[in-house]
């Protein structure tokens, strides 16, 4: 345990930044996920856009790098235009 008042509250403060982002990540997983395994073409267009909104909002709050995100989005609309 840290010994120091502002270390404590570091502590704290972490541990709920952790929570906030393994709850982001975990949502922008799924749907990266749901996207990415359809196979039909209406469903994709139909998920694309709240893919892309949750990989945005991951950039907003700093659980992905923007140049990862680009790179997701990417993928997303390469896979999109192949089917």
């Amino acid at each position: 345990m840290p010994t120091l008042k502002s270390s404590h509250k570091r502590l704290r403060q972490n541990r709920r930044a952790r929570l906030r982002n393994r709850s982001a990540r975990s949502e922008l997983r799924t749907v990266l996920k749901k996207a990415s395994n359809t196979s039909d073409r209406g469903e994709m267009e139909a998920l694309m856009p709240q893919a892309v909104s949750v990989i945005d909002k991951s950039v907003k709050k700093g659980v992905l790098h923007r140049n990862t995100a680009a790179r997701y989005k990417s993928d997303l609309a390469r896979r999109a235009n192949s089917l």
